[in-house]
């Protein structure tokens, strides 16, 4: 847009300065690089620890499988193991760890811990079972194992034991695992 005519604006030419006499403009100052340093070694310590946890947590895992998985390494600790989880603990979930998947013939075993139940109550005192006299028969994957069970109690300050023998039958499947008992 042009000034008006007549104002005093338009007749003074503008006075700009020659560029070859301006100051040269002043350098722009270095830009200033964070501090990686830190960043880095930070990043690093970060990395580390969470290998070092992550590499704790699978062992522990491990460690702790191996400490609560059940021992079936052998019938005869499979038979054992059954023994104590059924009769010493009473905990059948426990004992079930020790059994076949399906089709176990237990049921005189457990005829047997019922008649002792009864019997703790009648008398008022505790009944404990041991075994004796493990001897194992293996063919394959396959085992007998022909045991004595000790049943002991104190009546009436009289230490009265009983010793009957039981034949187990126990397969290798995901270790050793009792799938029947009959009294022998």
């Amino acid at each position: 847009m042009q000034p008006p005519a007549g104002s005093q604006v338009s007749r003074v030419p503008a006075q700009r300065t020659p560029p070859e006499q301006l100051a040269p403009p002043a350098p722009a100052p270095a830009p200033v690089r964070p501090k990686r340093r830190l960043r880095t070694v930070l990043v690093v310590v970060a990395g580390v620890l969470a290998l070092l946890c992550a590499g704790g947590a699978v062992v522990g895992f491990v460690l702790y499988d191996r400490a609560t998985a059940p021992d079936r390494s052998s019938p005869e600790v499979a038979v054992a193991n059954y023994i104590q989880a059924f009769f010493e603990d009473r905990n059948d979930t426990k004992a079930d760890e020790f059994t076949c998947d399906g089709g176990t013939d237990l049921g005189d075993l457990k005829l047997l811990r019922e008649d002792l139940v009864t019997r703790e109550g009648r008398f008022g005192t505790e009944i404990s079972v041991g075994w004796e006299a493990l001897s194992v028969q293996q063919q394959g994957d396959r085992a007998i194992v022909q045991v004595d069970l000790v049943i002991s109690a104190f009546v009436d300050g009289i230490s009265q034991s009983d010793r009957q023998g039981w034949r187990f039958e126990t397969q290798r499947r995901d270790g050793w695992r009792v799938c029947t008992a009959k009294r022998s």
